[in-house]
């Protein structure tokens, strides 16, 4: 797993030089000014009904009244620190939210800049199908859906996990995990389709080689770290990324 961890990450910047070698920056703004500006907009209202939303829980538990009148600072101090963790999950559950709306909205773009990108490394030419590219897109959002069922199902457990005093500190960690398994499982599913890999075949490879999927996710959400720039470059970067990892473990045939 930590070869494969590796591989990935180093994927990334092969990915940049591959895309200013091979001009492909049309395709890499196209999809990630729809990204940047639709993220922006979500995590605006976000961060307004997260912060809200955490309040109400505290005051419905009847949490709050009763730190009024206990006064006791150890239990105020673990009790914050359970705001800011739960408010973590939430934001990484946003996140989630967002990410398979973005992957549904933008499949088409980023299933054709997945088949580029192999085209060229490959020198050989995929002819523009729009039946391809409808099978590629339902299979995309099938995708999608299954893997919002099951991520929802760890994220709700890891949840309920976080409500347990300094156990749940560890919570948001296993969620970002999570997170950046699922994100990299969908960019490297594009390149699996491409390979003739049934649902089955995809999920047994990815699972094989769970590191690039982790590590394509990791890179992707700590280029949000970068205002606007990393959010624009993120989504087609990780892409790209996936297809370059992908075809590297594939020749090898590990």
């Amino acid at each position: 797993m930590l070869k494969d961890l590796i591989i990935s990450i180093q994927s990334f910047l092969m990915a940049h030089r591959f895309i200013i070698r091979h001009r492909l920056w049309k395709w890499i703004l196209i999809p990630g000014i729809l990204y940047a500006i639709l993220f922006a907009i979500g995590f605006f209202y976000f961060w307004k009904s997260g912060s809200e939303a955490v309040e109400w829980m505290m005051v419905q538990s009847g949490l709050q009244h009763w730190l009024e009148r206990l006064q006791d600072n150890w239990m105020n101090f673990l009790v914050i620190m359970g705001n800011m963790i739960l408010f973590l999950i939430l934001l990484l559950f946003y996140f989630s939210l967002f990410k398979y709306f973005f992957l549904i909205v933008g499949s088409p773009l980023l299933a054709y800049l997945s088949e580029k990108t192999e085209a060229i490394m490959q020198e050989k030419e995929y002819p523009f199908s729009f039946r391809q590219l409808l099978i590629d897109m339902v299979r995309g959002i099938k995708l999608a859906f299954r893997n919002m069922l099951w991520q929802s199902v760890y994220l709700l457990s890891i949840l309920i996990l976080s409500f347990i005093p300094l156990i749940g500190w560890i919570a948001p960690f296993f969620t970002l995990l999570i997170e950046c398994y699922y994100l990299g499982f969908s960019m490297l599913d594009y390149s699996c389709e491409r390979n003739k890999l049934s649902n089955t075949e995809s999920l047994r490879f990815i699972g094989l080689h769970r590191g690039l999927a982790i590590g394509n996710g990791m890179v992707f959400y700590l280029m949000h770290l970068i205002p606007v720039a990393g959010w624009i470059l993120a989504p087609s970067y990780a892409v790209v990324a996936a297809t370059i990892s992908f075809n590297k473990v594939n020749q090898s045939g590990q």
